[in-house]
């Protein structure tokens, strides 16, 4: 088997923690815990490739789910000022609770036969019980109900005479007292009887204000923004035509759309390239010191310009990246910030060339074909194939003895390597494969470079070539 002792990748191990799925950065992995339990913000520099948003993506990982909801109010008073609802998931769950279980459930059998009827339970020929989902009954093959035909079908009969109810609305005397009473159907053998009281319950938030929920309690807590745009990063207010016109427009709560700063909020927002963000560092930077940031509509022409929700919660963890060159160019209080309330750290780009290390890449290339899902595994002959390549790496681009973490090139070859593997019809990645690999996936400019000898002479016989083909243009016109 050579120097592994796996007969191929399918035999490694994959760590559950996802932390420590990420191999060679030993400090960064300290920190990121540290991070997601102290909630502190990271800056990681070096270079691409080297496993930095797979850091974000482990902080965001340990971190619990999130606590609140957040949604936007109408405000009949002044609709363009739309209120911000910020609820705990405890009131969202004893709600839901009461929604789902409130009333009592009871065999279909001892609700009123009119209730059963009209639910779809009893046919109204036999009378016989049979489930409310099938149109006729079993027992005499009547229909029990009829299903609409078209949107206009309970009109044209009778107002919906003989079709099947959802709900049906009656009343009890209870001492001398007359309430209301729901019957609903749960299963094919359950009702469920809602008294006037549970019923109040369930319902009692309906004359608050109309909702759009911005942030669902349920949401991923990694966030990734490129800074694009500031409607990206900051959120916007949609366009509509018709203005908040009451009949034909749209209120302007509903077209509140929220930024990565308040999608991340109580998650990790990551930003790779921080530098990219330009001007809007400025804003980033007081999302983070105010753990709050308003939305408004970003462009002038458009009817959301008016808009502003205030207050609205962005309390995240920040993680973000940036080349060495670009550390002097960064905002400098965002610097501080950061720094004040976290950790900068420069990420390795190579580690020893140790047994234990060659394992590790093992089991990067493990998880690379897992999460590919396309490719097959790899022999262990592949794995030493693409340690030699690891080592080569390391020497010729950071002139160092050991093995590189540049590992998205890695990545690239083993996906290639198991590409070939598949056209070849080969239940697992050879060594052949990767060789292949090695070949094809060279960069652009190494392909230059073996073709024409530079960039230099590459551009020239480009150049040539087209002063040519222009030439013979001119001479044909």
């Amino acid at each position: 088997m050579g120097e592994f002792n796996f007969a191929d990748t399918s035999e490694v191990a994959i760590p559950k923690d996802f932390l420590e799925q990420i191999i060679g950065q030993p400090e960064a992995v300290r920190l990121a815990r540290l991070a997601a339990i102290q909630r502190r913000h990271l800056l990681l520099v070096g270079p691409p490739g080297t496993g930095k948003s797979m850091i974000a993506q482990a902080i965001a990982s340990l971190l619990g789910k999130p606590n609140f909801e957040v949604a936007v109010l109408h405000n009949p008073a002044k609709p363009e000022r739309p209120f911000v609802e910020v609820k705990p998931r405890s009131e969202l769950e004893e709600q839901k609770k009461v929604e789902t279980e409130g009333g009592e459930k009871m065999p279909v059998w001892q609700a009123p036969h009119f209730v059963s009827e009209r639910l779809g339970y009893r046919c109204r020929r036999c009378g016989k019980l049979s489930d409310p989902e099938k149109q006729a009954c079993t027992s005499c093959g009547a229909d029990k109900f009829r299903l609409p035909a078209g949107p206009f079908d309970d009109l044209l009969y009778a107002m919906g005479a003989g079709m099947r109810e959802d709900e049906v609305y009656t009343t009890r005397v209870m001492g001398n007292k007359e309430e209301l009473m729901i019957f609903e159907r749960v299963d094919k053998d359950t009702v469920r009887a809602i008294d006037e009281g549970a019923y109040s319950k369930m319902h009692k938030k309906d004359g608050k204000a109309q909702r759009n929920i911005i942030l669902p309690i349920e949401r991923k807590m990694f966030v990734q923004a490129t800074g694009a745009s500031e409607t990206e990063l900051l959120g916007d207010v949609r366009h509509d035509p018709y203005g908040s016109h009451p009949q034909i427009g749209s209120l302007p709560y509903t077209r509140v759309v929220p930024g990565a700063v308040h999608e991340a909020h109580e998650g990790v927002l990551f930003i790779d390239e921080l530098l990219a963000l330009g001007h809007l560092q400025r804003n980033l930077l007081t999302a983070m010191q105010d753990r709050q940031f308003p939305i408004t509509g970003r462009n002038a022409s458009s009817t959301g310009a008016a808009v502003r929700v205030d207050s609205v919660p962005c309390d995240f963890i920040l993680v973000a990246s940036c080349n060495i060159n670009d550390l002097a160019s960064l905002l400098p209080p965002l610097r501080n910030r950061i720094a004040g309330n976290g950790y900068e750290l420069l990420v390795n780009t190579t580690m020893d060339d140790t047994e234990a290390n060659r394992l590790a890449i093992a089991q990067f290339v493990s998880q690379e074909i897992r999460r590919d899902g396309r490719i097959p595994h790899a022999t262990s002959e592949a794995v030493e194939e693409l340690v030699k390549e690891a080592a080569a790496r390391a020497k010729s681009i950071d002139n160092a003895s050991g093995l590189t973490l540049r590992l998205r090139a890695l990545s690239g070859i083993v996906k290639m390597a198991g590409d070939f593997a598949k056209a070849d019809g080969s239940k697992l990645i050879e060594r052949k494969h990767v060789e292949m690999a090695k070949v094809s996936g060279k960069p652009a400019e190494e392909q230059i470079a073996k073709r024409y000898g530079s960039t230099f002479r590459a551009t020239s016989a480009d150049a040539g070539i087209s002063n040519k083909q222009q030439g013979r243009e001119s001479e044909v016109g």
